[in-house]
């Protein structure tokens, strides 16, 4: 079969949509913690809305990837699921952990310029 009669029953079977090669940068494969262009490691864990275990998965996942400490970041409501999350991963994976908390304030500014205090809160793991 021709190359031309390939592309042309690929074209058919897409059904109009047209099909996008794209080129994947090599990674560097080093031990380093990476830095994204925002600036943000890969060693910080952001805890949010998804459910703890996912993010215990996260946090094991970075020392299993030899990194010595994780940090692990929340603010306002998010900040009982961070503590849980620690307390999982210290309990039940990795019971020689350490862990080192940090508490604080931001001050957010709403779209109606009032003032919102949201606590932080910064927890330092060590292996």
């Amino acid at each position: 079969m021709s190359e031309d009669a390939v592309e042309s029953q690929e074209a058919q079977q897409l059904d109009g949509y047209r099909k996008v090669e794209s080129e994947k940068p090599e990674t560097p494969k080093t031990q380093q913690p990476k830095v994204h262009k925002a600036g943000k490691k890969d060693n910080v864990i952001y805890v949010g809305k998804k459910p703890t275990m996912s993010y215990v998965l996260a946090v094991i996942t970075q020392f299993s990837e030899g990194n010595s400490e994780v940090f692990v970041k929340a603010r306002g409501r998010s900040i009982s699921r961070a503590v849980d999350v620690i307390e999982v991963t210290k309990k039940k994976f990795l019971q020689g952990l350490r862990c080192e908390m940090e508490t604080d304030t931001e001050v957010i500014t709403d779209e109606r310029n009032q003032r919102i205090n949201v606590s932080t809160l910064s927890a330092k793991l060590l292996k």
